[in-house]
């Protein structure tokens, strides 16, 4: 399987890229008045506005350094109706991909109720990598506003 490995502060992250529409520079977003944190705004992708949420901001508490190496990361998500939708996601270093099968992530002897999106963990030449659920990772109050279900079926 190939990954999308990306940063928050120092720890090393990887996304199933077959969640992954399109890698996208990181581009001026739109702000919403009064979104709930970690909702950046909406991009237009393609003449359809996506809405944005800036995974640093979720999980780490701090907005994503706006680095060359920063980018938009498209996902697909479902909605509460089951339709597939867009997001995107703002993250950090998201310029690797890597190769790994399922089998190689085990896992990491934690676990963490307020963070269902953790995964299994796989170690290669620049230390550990989790694998994340992008379908698990946004909070309850992200996901009413942007109408995603707060479960959605499959897991790393």
């Amino acid at each position: 399987m190939v990954f999308l490995v990306f940063q928050l502060d120092e720890g090393r992250f990887a996304l199933d890229a077959r969640q992954v529409v399109e890698v996208l520079p990181f581009v001026e977003v739109r702000q919403i008045p009064q979104a709930p944190a970690g909702v950046a705004g909406i991009i237009d992708f393609r003449g359809t506005p996506v809405p944005v949420v800036d995974l640093s901001l979720v999980v780490v508490g701090r907005p994503a350094r706006r680095h060359l190496s920063t980018r938009l990361i498209v996902v697909h998500c479902v909605d509460h109706s089951g339709h597939t939708r867009l997001l995107a996601l703002i993250a950090e270093k998201a310029t690797q991909t890597m190769r790994r099968e399922p089998r190689e992530f085990v896992h990491s002897g934690i676990t963490n109720d307020r963070a269902p999106y953790l995964g299994p963990v796989a170690a290669d030449d620049h230390g550990l990598v989790q694998w994340i659920d992008a379908s698990q990772l946004l909070p309850a109050p992200v996901r009413e506003v942007l109408s995603i279900p707060t479960t959605a079926p499959g897991s790393p």
